[in-house]
């Protein structure tokens, strides 16, 4: 099964090619998307569309993982990112391949197994895995990891299930009386 992930971007997106032979993981490419930042926008977003195209149609496959929307401070950038991220998914999904999405944090904590990982220890633990591969940029890495990301989970036998968070000491009714619950019993 071919793998196309894609760390969607406004000016730069990274891209990544990994195919999956049973339970083994093979690199085939990666790169990045420039898109000119002096351009008009929308015409950006048309480019970045067709651009998206092209990588489907130069790669062929099977299924297509995807970075969620991060967080931005500027209200500016995430709504560019945003466009621009829905563009490539307009894009993406002409084929009718399978399309999956991966928050960051995600992403980290499946490849680094905690979401608190730098770009170079990701970089680190994507070459142990997946053999010496040179980054051009921090964006290729991360799709690097998205596919990563997505073949552990097809790979894995256990479901990736979203970790609850544990309820604070002094929030809430259940905690406060959790201590006389265990005096009970």
């Amino acid at each position: 099964m071919k793998i196309l992930a894609i760390d969607p971007g406004s000016v730069f997106a990274g891209f990544a090619v990994c195919e999956l032979q049973g339970r083994k993981m093979h690199y085939i490419t990666s790169g990045v998307l420039k898109f000119n930042a002096k351009d008009d926008f929308l015409e950006r977003i048309k480019f970045i569309y067709e651009e998206s195209l092209r990588l489907l149609t130069e790669h062929q496959p099977d299924e297509i993982a995807v970075e969620g929307l991060i967080y931005v401070k500027s209200p500016t950038s995430l709504m560019k990112l945003a466009q621009a991220r829905g563009a490539m998914l307009a894009a993406l999904t002409q084929t009718g391949c399978p399309v999956h999405e991966y928050a960051p944090t995600a992403v980290k904590a499946t490849v680094a197994g905690h979401g608190g990982t730098d770009k170079e220890g990701m970089q680190k633990l994507l070459r142990l895995h997946m053999g010496p591969i040179e980054f051009k940029t921090h964006d290729e890495s991360d799709a690097v990891a998205i596919a990563f990301c997505h073949m552990l989970h097809k790979t894995s036998a256990v479901p990736m299930m979203p970790q609850k968070k544990s309820p604070k000491k002094g929030k809430g009714l259940a905690a406060s009386l959790a201590h006389r619950v265990k005096e009970m019993n």
